[in-house]
């Protein structure tokens, strides 16, 4: 179990550090194109060609702990990518961390603890083909759910004229994109436990390819959001929503059970709230700086601002890890793309 929790952190370390550094070469570069030209600037970039390669071994490490343990082991613990994320902008980009920051990542830390001491080695339960296609079909009845509320909040608001901030937009939009990151992953564990089964091994390739979709797709409802939307709203919904969706898809849909042990079942339940915790305190860290007392306000710059100046993220964006960490894998294909932003 240790080893597959090694793993995922050394994966979402690998593809949050990763595109740190992508996004600091990219400072100098010119817009990713297919011309000769353009390319062999982006491999001859010392800080980006390190980030991409940072990038693919984080993915491939992500793909070995699935196939090892559990995806409701794995999802949880791929959340503290923010957490790692923070303290590389501190050591290395030498930034300026807050109380709440560092509380966010000794959460983190200690929860990513409770998931290792709780969890347990566990033998793939036996499940049917026709749960890949029920798994959609529930997805599925959840988007027209949360499509019909924002379609019947957007009449309201048109007949009000209503002006204030959009909330329920950037919660769906946020819930949507973490449901879908979360379901990327459950759907690349069944590839590997069909093939355990002794399906045909091209049960892995095709489930991976649809991982591969449904991440792309939460990527263009993230963007949604993120357009019009707060960052800090729709980032913290999505990690939190990625995490409960590969939690629960894995305990229903995988037949992943919780320890029989009551001790270490309180610690894995106590590990995931840890980590959520974290990582909502990671992203909300300069909102709520404000609130404390004077005298913890230590440092001016909170995590999110801290990564807009070193262009982690946009304005408007959001941190990779707060949303991917369950989309770790499909960065392989994601990375050089979203450069063109």
């Amino acid at each position: 179990m240790w080893e597959s929790i090694c793993l995922t952190v050394a994966a979402t370390a690998g593809n949050n550090i990763g595109k740190v550094l992508q996004k600091k070469g990219t400072v100098i570069l010119p817009p990713l194109s297919l011309k000769l030209k353009v390319i062999r600037a982006y491999v001859f970039n010392k800080a980006w060609i390190i980030g991409f390669l940072m990038d693919i071994f984080g993915a491939a490490l992500m793909l070995q702990a699935l196939s090892l343990a559990p995806v409701s082991i794995i999802q949880p613990v791929s959340g503290c990518g923010l957490a790692i994320l923070s303290v590389f902008s501190h050591f290395y980009l030498k930034e300026k961390m807050n109380v709440i920051d560092w509380i966010g990542i000794a959460l983190a830390g200690i929860g990513t603890i409770g998931v290792g001491a709780g969890g347990e080695e566990q033998k793939a339960s036996p499940i049917s083909i026709f749960h890949l296609p029920w798994m959609v079909f529930v997805v599925a009845i959840l988007f027209i759910v949360l499509n019909g509320w924002l379609r019947i909040y957007r009449r309201q608001r048109r007949e009000q004229e209503l002006m204030q901030s959009e909330v329920v937009e950037e919660i769906i939009y946020g819930l949507e994109s973490g449901i879908l990151f979360g379901v990327a992953s459950v759907i690349s564990k069944m590839g590997f436990v069909f093939l355990e089964q002794g399906f045909t091994k091209a049960m892995v390739p095709m489930c991976i390819s649809i991982s591969m979709c449904c991440s792309g797709t939460g990527f263009f409802y993230q963007t949604r959001g993120l357009k019009h939307g707060r960052a800090i709203v729709v980032s913290t919904c999505a990690a939190v929503a990625s995490i409960v969706t590969g939690v629960l898809a894995g305990l229903l849909a995988l037949g992943e059970r919780l320890p029989s042990a009551p001790m270490a079942r309180l610690l894995l339940l106590l590990g995931w709230m840890l980590i959520i915790l974290g990582v909502i305190l990671l992203v909300t860290s300069s909102r709520l700086l404000r609130y404390l007392p004077r005298p913890l306000r230590r440092f001016k710059q909170g995590g999110a601002e801290r990564l807009r100046r070193h262009g982690s993220i946009h304005p408007k964006d959001t941190s990779p890890s707060a949303v991917i960490q369950a989309s770790t894998l499909h960065h392989l294909l994601s990375s050089p793309s979203k450069e063109k932003a």
